[in-house]
């Protein structure tokens, strides 16, 4: 089911109303997203990364020169995930940096294909450092997603973006994005999750600093968090002591790799031990 971008808004602000925090999950196969919406996830996302993590893989294998990323998410979403959901809204992750594609174009084609919004990934926000450096300077940088969302603006296509500092926030609130993500790392745990991450207290700290710095732009968007040392209920349940006021949670790892992991694993244990 497609939703128009005031539709989607609307049906957000009632959710956060109604149940007091939006739920939206990333989908990597047809299973996950039949699962996802049965579970009653707000919002459905199509990842690149999806796809390579519930092959096994890490995250960051949605940054690696594997596939297009583009392709890759439009294939999942077309071929595995819209056809078998029925009305939760679906976003497809779109990769700015693209050169292979007109992304003005591209965000129609989106939209045709039976999508209710965009998301910026794979995102440049996750790299730092001089390599980032480098992409900023040759034309690669983060300012290519901010850009993709003022397109989005113009065409009134809803937006749920990824920002990963007070900067990022300021420019994707000033682009008029819809749902704003403060993303604070890849997910703990499980088999190819990451070993390192903040707090969960530093967590709200740093998605704190976000909010208030995007808020002056855009007091309208609605404010997320992901990622990071969140990858279970009660890690959520602990963060909201230090930022009740956030108005949900996007998960992608912590709502089907970690799952699929533990309970695939535990049942077969059960099985051997018969």
């Amino acid at each position: 089911m497609r939703y128009k971008r005031n539709e989607l808004i609307d049906l957000l602000r009632d959710t956060k109303k109604r149940n007091g925090y939006i739920i939206a999950a990333g989908a990597g196969s047809g299973l996950s997203a039949k699962s996802i919406e049965k579970g009653g996830a707000d919002l459905l996302m199509v990842f690149n990364s999806g796809y390579y993590r519930m092959q096994g893989h890490g995250s960051l294998s949605g940054w690696m020169p594997l596939g297009n990323a583009n392709d890759v998410a439009m294939e999942l979403g077309k071929k595995w995930v819209l056809p078998i959901t029925k009305k939760v809204p679906v976003i497809c992750s779109v990769f700015a940096q693209d050169v292979t594609r007109v992304i003005s174009d591209y965000l129609d084609d989106v939209i045709d294909a039976g999508f209710s919004g965009v998301n910026n990934f794979p995102t440049m926000g996750m790299i730092d450092g001089n390599f980032r450096e480098q992409l900023e300077l040759t034309g690669f940088g983060y300012g290519k997603e901010v850009e993709m969302v003022r397109l989005c603006r113009e065409k009134d296509i809803f937006t749920i973006v990824y920002v990963f500092n007070e900067k990022e926030s300021e420019q994707m609130a000033k682009a008029g994005a819809d749902v704003i993500v403060s993303h604070v790392g890849l997910t703990v745990g499980g088999a190819v999750g990451t070993k390192k991450a903040v707090t969960i207290e530093e967590s709200a700290a740093i998605t704190k600093r976000i909010i208030e710095s995007g808020k002056k732009y855009q007091p309208e968007a609605l404010w997320l968090v992901h990622g990071g040392p969140l990858a279970t209920p009660s890690d959520f349940k602990e963060f909201l002591k230090y930022l009740p006021d956030i108005d949900g949670f996007v998960g992608a790892s912590s709502m089907e790799r970690i799952p699929t992991e533990r309970s695939i694993s535990a049942t077969v244990e059960e099985f051997k031990r018969i």
